[in-house]
Order: C-alpha cells, then structure tokens, then sequence
C-alpha cells in the first residue's frame, strides 16, 4: 500500500530590512512547518441499518464514501480509513484526518452525517490533537519517525494501534534534565523496533486527553512486545492513562464500508 501524504505547508519567508540587525536575527528562523490538525473519530452503526434492504445500504455507502474522497484534497485534508469490525465491540470504523484547521473536520463531519448512512452512526469515540515539535526527540529520530517535525506523514502499514493517553502531573514537576533522561530510555526501547512507526499528536487545551499516540505497522506482534517491554522502563509510573486502546486494519473507504455487514 502506498504511503499517502499531505504536504507540509510552510510559512512564508519574512524579509528583515538590511539596516536593522535585530530584526534580521528576529527574521532568521523563517520558515517553519505549518502545525497540523489530527482528528481520529470512531463510529458505530446502528443494527437498525445491517437489517435495511441490501439496495438502499449499497447507496448509503457510497454516498458516504462519495464525502471522504471529495474531502481528499492535497495540502488541505487527508482521510485515511480503517475498520474495527470484530476487533472493539464499541466502534466498527476509524476515519484518521489530517489538515490544518478544525474548521475543516467541522465541515466534513456535518456533511457525513447528512447522509442517509449518518441517521444510522454513533459517534463512540472523538479525539481531537495537533502536531508539534518533540522536545524530547531532537537528534535521537530513527526512519520513519516524525514526532520532532512538527508534522506527520501516515504510511502505509497495514496496522494501526490509538490511544489516548496522559501523564501524571508529578511527570510535568520533574527537572527536565529528569524527563530527558527518562525519555531516553524510552526513545531506546522503541529503536529496538523499526517495524513499528509511532506518530504522537498533542492535545493539550483542546480535548479531554493531553496526547494522542498512533503506532503504524504490518506486525501486531511487534507493537505487543513493544508495549510489554515500555512497561518496564523506568517512566513507566509516570503514565496516568493509557485507554481505550483500539486495533485498526486499514482499508479503501468502499472496503471499510462493506464491513459494516
């Protein structure tokens, strides 16, 4: 499966007057990658829908899936499309999407659900986050890492594992010194796995989580070894909460659809 990309969107380069000093050293850090908005819903449908005439649910879904691809515009939205059919009793489909405004989600939820199918979803899980720069990150990037960039770039695994997650407030009370030290041994068990490519996305201030994290692989053995070994580090403690963690396969919006029964 291809790796799907939305390009990253840089600011424009200021020009600092050449008789001012301070506001060319203002001016030298120009160009910067544009923070992206990450959104990550989950839906249920309703049994009332698996029980309508074969017919009217083949146009359901292709309205709804008719949405996701128009909504696929490069450099503005990215949707990537996954199903949990049998793997979460609570959520059947994941739309990850990635863009630049929460404006944009906005919109393309409501439209979703002026589907014919949207009367028959339930919105069982929403996380709203943001990329940012790594503070812990800088210099210790393996391939397929992107955390420190400010942005993230979904592959093509078929695998993807999200969760919410939280650190205890001590966490934010230690030295930074501390924390750095503590992510190192962090940062290290990852590199022990290659195969698994975590994307983390911030959500301070606006959602209820502080982090949502996406590990990307075609290995699922991986990612539990992984987690397994993550619990025994020294940072381990620090970690509030880590749940509800979902198994996603990722699909074609059509395939994810015909899951749905």
């Amino acid at each position: 499966m291809a790796e799907a990309v939305i390009p990253e969107i840089s600011e424009p380069t200021q020009i600092a007057p050449q008789n001012d000093p301070a506001a060319q050293r203002a001016a030298a850090p120009a160009k910067e990658v544009k923070r992206q908005t990450v959104g990550f819903t989950f839906f249920k449908v309703l049994p009332e829908w698996r029980r309508l005439p074969a017919a009217e649910k083949d146009a359901h879904r292709a309205a709804f899936a008719e949405v996701i691809k128009r909504w696929n515009q490069p450099g503005r939205l990215l949707t990537l499309t996954y199903s949990t059919v049998g793997l979460r009793g609570d959520c059947d489909m994941v739309l990850w999407r990635i863009c630049y405004t929460p404006e944009d989600l906005n919109q393309m939820t409501a439209e979703l659900m002026a589907t014919p199918m949207g009367g028959y979803l339930q919105t069982t899980y929403s996380y709203l986050s943001m990329t940012k720069r790594s503070q812990y990150l800088i210099g210790h990037e393996h391939e397929g890492q992107h955390d420190s960039r400010g942005s993230i770039r979904p592959g093509g695994q078929k695998y993807i594992f999200i969760y919410p997650f939280w650190k205890t407030r001590a966490w934010y009370l230690l030295p930074a010194e501390e924390r750095q030290r503590l992510m190192n041994e962090h940062i290290r068990v990852g590199h022990l796995y290659p195969r698994v490519k975590l994307n983390t996305t911030y959500s301070f201030g606006i959602d209820d989580q502080e982090f949502v994290v996406a590990f990307e692989t075609n290995y699922p053995e991986d990612f539990l070894d992984l987690v397994q070994q993550l619990r025994e580090t020294e940072i381990s403690p620090y970690t509030l909460k880590d749940t509800p963690i979902f198994t996603c396969i990722r699909m074609t919006p059509e395939d994810m659809l015909a899951r749905l029964g």
